[in-house]
């Protein structure tokens, strides 16, 4: 590639070009809707850090000796561009995506040692990108999410000033910080990304002259090495790159779920179903829960129309008083026979008989303080200065194997249709023992690899099982672990605001079908915010409603003790369940979702409305979700998105006996007024274009 012959790569939306014009670059064109706007994306492309040496796309002895490009399924590209940094003898593949109808792309690079010495790695940046002056302005924004356990999701927006860094040094991707930003300029443009990572990441913003920045990141540096051995190689941490435009987050947001659902997300029939699920945890936990229990409450499921039942940690440990299954997590054949005097497959064949489908609960990477996993395999083990971690290491290739064994006999001996696959601890920086597969420094990077690849091939033995990844509720959700599950958890904890913030900050980057949350659940015991009970003489039906239609917003489940329930409340949860089978799941499953408002957050701050809007993909039909939040003001008027403008429009109210006809344009121009809903109300509309 010279000078000459740049290599463009391009679709409907966006144009990138590669050129070697003093040194490797990349930029982003904008097309027709905005044929000024040129991405703040230019420069070097990558950045690697070799014997602490700082190698990139214009240092002096980098060259590119070849470019192959590849047509993808489903219409994507890719270009690699082969290059040799001659002084270190390393050679560098530098990867691009360009994904169809939209302006995503995604990158990484590949670094070989082709010496005849080792080399150290400390430092690899997927993306090393110039922002252009001017983004740095006083109205140019930068939105991301804190973290925390039930406090998921908290959005963040503040100027773009001075050196700015988003990262996790807990190595769970969103522990402290979500992995995933939007940086909106004064004009409206914005620049989102996202590391495909699940351990620690970072990104770095770093000011420049002239009001330039540098931004790069990917897999955090912070604690991390790899010696490359003589004719071995690595892969950096790929980074997603979104462009929008109009300062309209949903412009970024939906190309994120188009393309997840497209190319990234697994998918078998059982999720493309979006079963219905019951799970036992927060009204019984381990305390409460048994065989009996559990049979009960699948009797009511079935009745319900509830699809799966998904038996929570409880299950799993020793029998003897005191013990607890948390400090025995690694021997995972170990069932409490007191318990489950019958066996975790007589619940299985008891749920299958029932017509529904059957889930268990594995913390696989755990390793208790007393599972005697630790002795039989003492390299299993993670440690940091000879300190155990609390898992065990995915980075040895005899745990990789243990693991797959492992949950292959709990899918063949329970029967199971679904695994929830949970991690509790924050492994920090990870392994760094050096007997059992991986380097000094490397040792969070190979778990990761190690997972991936177990969950890779798990699916490939078991394809119609579901794999639900979860971490103390919602502590690592990324693109990661989105291209190996088949979707997440969201949080611990689900009352209304804190289910509809966290809503409103998943679908940022994942698309709703792979959100999963509970309706409000009853907790055995007291939490803060945790006060629903369905058996509150002054609960209201459309505090129900409002309760319960806020998690059809994703994959809907219920975490409740159903052989309790008064009729009424049973009635409703039926009739929630028909409807969300009925008249919501397909705009889940498939429809664009549209945040109408901005975000509402916990302890009654941010949005006390919230509008949600799907619109199926040939544009007919379009639903509507509205929720008044406790505080809200009495009135609304939200404006529509992506409808026809000249077209009628049928509008069936689920939440009411209405329906009247409306013109797209009025819908998007004047809006729909709300002025009858009370506070804890939400309404369900649908919208149809007439005659198509």
């Amino acid at each position: 590639m010279t000078q000459r012959d740049p290599i463009i790569l391009s679709n409907s939306q966006v144009e990138y070009v590669l050129s070697n014009d003093r040194g490797l670059k990349i930029a982003a064109y904008r097309r027709a809707n905005a044929p000024s706007w040129l991405a703040a994306v230019a420069s070097p492309v990558f950045a690697l850090d070799c014997d602490q040496e700082r190698i990139d796309g214009q240092s002096l002895g980098f060259q590119t000796e070849r470019v192959e490009r590849q047509a993808l399924a489903q219409g994507a590209q890719q270009v690699t561009v082969y290059g040799e940094y001659t002084p270190k003898q390393l050679q560098i593949e530098i990867h691009t995506i360009v994904y169809p109808d939209s302006t995503l792309t995604e990158h990484w690079f590949t670094v070989r040692n082709a010496g005849q010495q080792p080399v150290r790695i400390s430092r690899l940046d997927s993306i090393s990108i110039h922002l252009s002056g001017g983004i740095s302005g006083s109205d140019d924004e930068l939105l991301y999410f804190t973290s925390g356990w039930g406090a998921e999701f908290e959005g963040v927006r503040k100027p773009l000033q001075g050196t700015v860094m988003l990262e996790t040094r807990h190595g769970r991707s969103s522990q402290g910080q979500h992995p995933w930003f939007a940086l909106t300029r004064g004009n409206g443009e914005i620049l989102s990304a996202a590391p495909v990572w699940s351990g620690n990441w970072v990104f770095r913003f770093e000011p420049l002259d002239h009001g330039a920045y540098r931004l790069s990141g990917g897999l955090h540096d912070w604690e991390f090495f790899k010696d490359l051995a003589p004719g071995s190689a690595m892969d950096s941490v790929p980074v997603v790159v979104a462009l929008g435009a109009d300062g309209d987050l949903n412009s970024v947001s939906t190309q994120y779920a188009r393309i997840g659902r497209k190319f990234w997300y697994p998918t078998n029939s059982l999720t493309q179903s979006l079963p219905v699920e019951w799970n036992h945890w927060w009204s019984y936990e381990d305390k409460a829960i048994d065989e009996d229990v559990f049979r009960r409450n699948a009797d009511v499921a079935a009745e319900l129309g509830i699809e799966i039942c998904t038996l929570d940690a409880g299950w799993f440990g020793p029998t003897e008083s005191g013990a607890h299954w948390y400090e025995y997590r690694g021997d995972w054949d170990q069932v409490n026979s007191v318990r489950f005097p019958s066996g975790i497959r007589f619940l299985s064949d008891y749920v299958h008989d029932k017509g529904m489908k059957f889930g268990l609960w594995c913390e696989i990477e755990g390793l208790g303080k007393h599972a005697r996993l630790a002795e039989q395999h003492p390299d299993f083990v993670a440690m940091r200065s000879d300190e155990r971690l609390g898992y065990v290491c995915f980075g040895n290739p005899a745990v990789q194997a243990w693991a797959l064994e492992t949950l292959e006999r709990l899918i063949d001996e329970y029967g199971c249709d679904w695994i929830k696959l949970d991690f509790n601890l924050d492994p920090g920086a990870g392994c760094n023992h050096t007997d059992h597969g991986h380097g000094a420094g490397d040792g969070l990077y190979e778990h990761y690899r190690g997972y991936y690849r177990v969950l890779a091939e798990l699916r490939a033995r078991h394809p119609q099982v579901i794999l639900e990844s979860c971490s103390s509720g919602g502590l690592r959700i990324d693109l990661g672990l989105m291209r190996h599950t088949h979707m997440t958890f969201l949080s611990d904890p689900d009352w209304p605001e804190h289910d509809l913030q966290l809503f409103w900050g998943a679908t940022t980057m994942l698309a709703p079908n792979v959100c999963l949350h509970w309706s409000f659940s009853e907790w055995i015991h007291e939490h803060q915010r945790q006060t629903f009970n369905p058996r509150d003489p002054n609960l209201q039906p459309h505090q129900l409603d409002y309760y319960t239609e806020i998690s059809q917003l994703g994959v809907f489940g219920f975490s409740q003790k159903l052989p309790e329930l008064p009729g009424w409340v049973a009635e409703r949860f039926a009739h929630h369940i028909r409807q969300y089978q009925t008249r919501i799941e397909q705009f889940v499953r498939e429809g664009d979702l549209y945040r109408l408002t901005e975000q509402p957050k916990r302890a009654q701050r941010g949005e006390r409305w919230a509008g949600f809007q799907y619109s199926l993909p040939d544009g007919t039909e379009h639903l509507l979700f509205v929720f008044r939040l406790d505080g809200g003001e009495a009135e609304r008027t939200l404006r529509l998105r992506a409808l026809q403008p000249e077209q009628q429009y049928a509008l069936t109210w689920l939440t009411e006996q209405r329906v009247e006809t409306r013109r797209g344009h009025d819908l998007m121009v004047e809006g729909l007024h709300f002025h009858r809903l009370t506070e804890e109300e939400a309404a369900i509309v649908h919208f149809a274009v007439v005659n198509p």
